[in-house]
């Protein structure tokens, strides 16, 4: 499994996007042959998965949004869609 650090900075892959599907209301992330519906926490981390924040700085903007944002958990969903290939990151 990948491991992701605070300083890692993670952007989508070329090959997938996240979109809000206004008919269903629901964010969704588009991959070739996948498509995952998000929850709008999900949706929020991936919108700030830039490739200039770190992991650290998507925490903190989170925490302007949200109450409670773990970072072990924003770390595992990273983790899991870097496992899944639609995430790619640099470690600074």
């Amino acid at each position: 499994m990948p491991v992701v650090h605070p300083s890692s900075r993670p952007e989508l892959t070329s090959h997938v996007r996240v979109t809000f599907d206004r008919v269903r209301e629901q964010h969704l992330l588009l991959a070739p042959e996948a498509v995952s519906v998000l929850n709008p926490t999900g949706a929020a981390i991936l919108e700030l998965c830039d490739g200039q924040r770190s992991v650290a700085e998507i925490v903190q903007a989170l925490r302007g949004r949200y109450e409670h944002v773990a970072p072990g958990d924003v770390a595992q969903f990273l983790t899991r869609l870097i496992g899944k290939r639609y995430l790619e990151v640099r470690d600074a």
